[in-house]
C-alpha cells in the first residue's frame, strides 16, 4: 500500500495494490501496521459504516467534537464520489482550506481524515456504495456540520447546484464563519 500526503500534509490519500488476473482481483483495503508506520499516531478503529447513494447526493459537511472526534478511512466499493476534507483546525497554516479526491471502485483509492477536519462527499455515478472506519463511535451531542455551499470554503463539488440531493439536517448546518465549536491546531486529539 502507497500513501501521499495531499496538499494539507494530514490528509492521506492511501492505495492499495490491486492483484488482479482473468478471475477477478485481490486487494488489501486496510492495513494497521503500514499505515501506523507512516503516521505519528495510532488508529483503533472501532465501527465499519457503509452507505449506498445515487447521483447527486451529498452528504456533510460532518464532525464530531472531541471525547468524540473521528478518524475517518473512507473508500468507494462501487461508483464514484468527490471526497472533500476541510481543516477546521483555528490556527493552522490550513484553516479553512479543504482537499477534494476523486474516489472510485474501479481508482479503489481511498482517503485517510483526521480528527479536526469536516468531511463530505458528492455521488458522481449513478449510484455509489460508500464505506468507511472511524475510530470512535457516533455521539447525537457531539455531532456538528458545517453548510456545504459555503462562499467562504468555494467548494467546487463537480456537479450542478440543481442536480444536489440532501438530507434536511444537511440544508440547515450554520456557515463556517458562525461556527464556535473546531479544533485546535497544535493539540494531539489521540493522546
Amino acid at each position: 500500500m502507497q500513501f501521499i500526503r495531499t496538499e494539507i500534509s494530514d490528509v492521506i490519500i492511501c492505495e492499495p495494490k490491486l492483484h488482479g488476473d482473468s478471475r477477478g482481483y485481490f486487494v488489501e483495503t486496510f492495513r494497521a501496521d503500514k499505515l501506523e508506520d507512516f503516521l505519528y499516531y495510532k488508529i483503533n478503529f472501532c465501527q465499519d459504516n457503509e452507505s449506498k447513494s445515487g447521483y447527486g447526493v451529498l452528504r456533510g459537511l460532518h464532525y464530531q467534537l472531541p471525547p468524540h472526534a473521528q478518524t475517518k478511512l473512507v473508500r468507494v466499493i462501487e461508483g464514484k464520489v468527490l471526497d472533500v476534507a476541510v481543516d477546521i483546525r483555528t490556527n493552522s497554516p490550513t484553516f479553512g482550506h479543504y482537499v477534494a479526491v476523486e474516489l472510485s471502485g474501479e481508482n479503489k483509492r481511498q482517503l485517510l481524515i483526521p480528527r479536526g477536519f469536516a468531511h463530505g462527499f458528492v455521488v458522481l455515478s449513478e449510484s455509489c456504495t460508500f464505506a468507511y472506519k472511524v475510530d470512535n463511535y457516533y455521539s447525537k451531542e457531539c455531532d456538528r456540520g458545517i453548510a456545504f455551499d459555503d462562499v467562504d470554503l468555494a467548494i467546487d463539488w463537480q456537479i450542478p447546484y440543481d442536480d444536489l440531493q440532501l438530507s434536511f439536517k444537511d440544508t440547515k448546518q450554520p456557515k463556517f464563519k458562525e461556527i464556535t465549536d473546531l479544533f485546535d491546531y497544535g493539540v494531539d486529539y489521540y493522546a
